[in-house]
């Protein structure tokens, strides 16, 4: 009597209806707080490089080698450590990953020397793929019906981590240092690790028990057997590729008219109106207009760059540009994920690590891109290009939609 009395509190425990449940608002909202604090580690050094050039007696060019050991750590991490996610408990995984981001944190604070420093933000993005494994873990706890709107606000934490991670490094700099930027990042971090740990149940995967060189190269697998993740890859990098060209460049131009660090930080903070509305492409996939909804978005992208080349003209235009920006790339973003998860849930984690591929080559050719060109015809060059990106995503989008 007693042990069926405990079976059935268990499977009210587990069961997605519970106050409890995985799927409950706290636990969305828990998941994206987790999800943008990991994922601004990857971008809150670019304000810091003059401070960290100053404080370690290196070359400003040379600190730029901290973006890249970040990126390059991510990059491995999407991988070699994302396809985990298919194969073992998530909940181990993410705590696990936590805590080692605390670690690579605490040591970049305290660094001596540059090359300790280098070696953390190695790991600092390493660990900060727990992102990516996040919105695959919400993917799968999902019914199927409500898969995109759970993916759109896991989402949102992950843009909103993004878009204000300059801005708050920044400022915490300006008062503390660059040291207090990793202490208090590290802190946020342990600290929602511990919550995380009290609030989220253990969840097993269905999926066998294969080896770990097995399921990185079915990883690659995906690249071949889902037409859906080569389809919705290849608008993921033309999107992104629009994206960087945009907030890669834009400090340029922005620094030219002797704007401070801070002002041009507000500019990002003015995208994530634009993030947020973006949530909804999730509920637009649950309805069935995803691709419509994609569509719309992608048109959007390509005329938001018309304000956007106003910049010398009007800072309000620059503003209203990049929050279309921002929806319309987020928007096509969730919606993306949303209907490759569709179509094979029990790869979820292999499928966002393969997706984030097109997402990282996508940002690091735009960033590239912009760059070139800026310092070849100025900012009209860069809108010029970007409005030429966005519409072959269009177009793409126009040519494949029914295929």
């Amino acid at each position: 009597m007693n042990c069926q009395a405990d079976k059935a509190c268990a499977l009210r425990i587990d069961s997605p209806s519970s106050d409890s449940s995985p799927l409950s608002l706290r636990i969305r909202f828990l998941f994206s707080l987790t999800c943008g604090l990991a994922v601004a580690n990857v971008y809150s050094a670019q304000p810091l490089l003059e401070s960290i050039a100053a404080s370690m007696n290196v070359q400003s060019g040379t600190t730029g080698t901290v973006v890249t050991a970040t990126q390059t750590g991510y990059a491995i991490g999407l991988l070699f450590l994302v396809p985990l996610g298919d194969r073992y408990n998530r909940k181990t995984l993410v705590l696990a990953q936590l805590l080692l981001s605390v670690l690579a944190l605490t040591t970049a604070a305290f660094a001596a020397n540059f090359m300790t420093l280098l070696g953390a933000m190695l790991l600092v993005g390493l660990m900060a793929v727990v992102a990516q494994l996040m919105v695959a873990w919400a993917a799968t706890l999902a019914p199927p019906e409500q898969r995109g709107k759970v993916v759109g606000s896991v989402t949102s934490g992950i843009v909103l981590g993004i878009l204000s991670a300059r801005f708050v490094s920044g400022s915490i700099a300006d008062l503390a240092g660059w040291r207090a930027v990793y202490l208090t990042a590290a802190c946020l971090l342990l600290l929602v690790t511990l919550v995380l740990a009290k609030m989220m149940p253990a969840t097993a995967t269905a999926t066998p028990r294969t080896s770990y060189p097995s399921m990185v190269l079915s990883l690659f697998q995906l690249f071949v057997t889902e037409p859906q993740l080569r389809k919705r890859g290849i608008l993921a990098l033309l999107i992104f590729a629009a994206f960087s060209m945009l907030w890669t460049s834009m400090v340029m131009p922005l620094s030219a008219l002797s704007l401070s660090h801070t002002q041009i930080g507000l500019f990002g903070l003015a995208g994530v109106a634009g993030a947020l509305a973006a949530s909804r492409g999730g509920l637009w996939a649950d309805r069935g207009m995803g691709q419509r909804a994609s569509g719309f978005a992608l048109a959007l992208l390509t005329l938001c760059w018309l304000p956007i080349a106003f910049l010398n003209k009007s800072l309000l235009l620059l503003a209203l540009g990049a929050i279309v920006l921002d929806f319309a790339v987020q928007t096509v973003h969730v919606i993306n994920q949303s209907m490759i998860f569709a179509a094979r849930p029990e790869a979820a984690s292999r499928l966002v690590g393969a997706y984030m591929c097109f997402y990282s080559l996508g940002s690091a050719l735009g960033a590239i891109t912009a760059t070139q060109l800026y310092a070849l015809g100025g900012w009209h060059f860069v809108c010029y290009a970007g409005a030429l990106v966005s519409a072959c995503a269009f177009l793409f989008w126009l040519g494949s939609r029914h295929s």
